[in-house]
């Protein structure tokens, strides 16, 4: 018997969202950052696709932190205790990964801001060990991302808490659906290079 709930999930948007924004108990403590404009107010509006890169490239939880490190251009991924080297890895785990979300039509993107994997601005890379961050970069799984699909909307979730940029947000992701669903870019949601 068909209550509706159907009909709800065909009209709701796919986002992708790291999956500690929803609760989920991913983080390097074993816990999360459940962002309630995130899960609660815009979790209504879209089907979420939930992704953690650190625990999808093999980290576990709980798990030492890491931290970007070296030049933010290409910084390396490295255990802040233990110089644990998960550059590889998770450049690996990140050129999977975004192949196999290219087929779920993803329409936007949420990412943890500041996360090593996940931030899109604003995120410390450091010198190294001990050092206070010596320039801002991206997460390296946010920046692979980004790099696939630039055209696709994506917001680090602490700039949503501003009513405006989350209007300007859910426009853009709408839009993104429209632009899809028009058939304009092909099966991958981006327009080809050098079209």
């Amino acid at each position: 018997m068909d209550n509706g709930n159907n009909a709800e999930k065909e009209t709701k948007v796919r986002v992708g969202v790291s999956a500690c924004l929803i609760g989920q108990n991913v983080r390097w403590d074993g816990g999360h950052k459940r962002d309630e404009v995130v899960a609660d107010v815009l979790g209504r509006l879209f089907e979420w696709v939930p992704v953690c890169p650190e625990v999808e490239a093999g980290m576990g939880v709980p798990r030492e932190a890491v931290g970007l490190y070296g030049g933010p251009e290409r910084p390396l991924m490295l255990g802040n205790e233990s110089g644990t080297d998960w550059t590889e890895k998770m450049s690996l785990y990140s050129r999977r990964r975004i192949e196999e979300l290219s087929g779920l039509g993803l329409c936007g993107y949420i990412f943890k801001s500041k996360s090593p994997s996940c931030g899109l601005n604003a995120v410390p890379v450091f010198a190294g060990p001990g050092n206070g961050p010596m320039r801002l970069g991206r997460g390296m799984f946010a920046d692979a991302f980004m790099k696939r699909y630039p055209s696709i909307p994506a917001e680090d979730e602490s700039r949503l808490n501003d009513p405006e940029i989350r209007a300007n947000f859910i426009a853009r992701v709408f839009d993104y659906r429209r632009f899809l669903q028009e058939g304009s870019c092909g099966l991958s949601g981006e327009i080809p290079r050098g079209a």
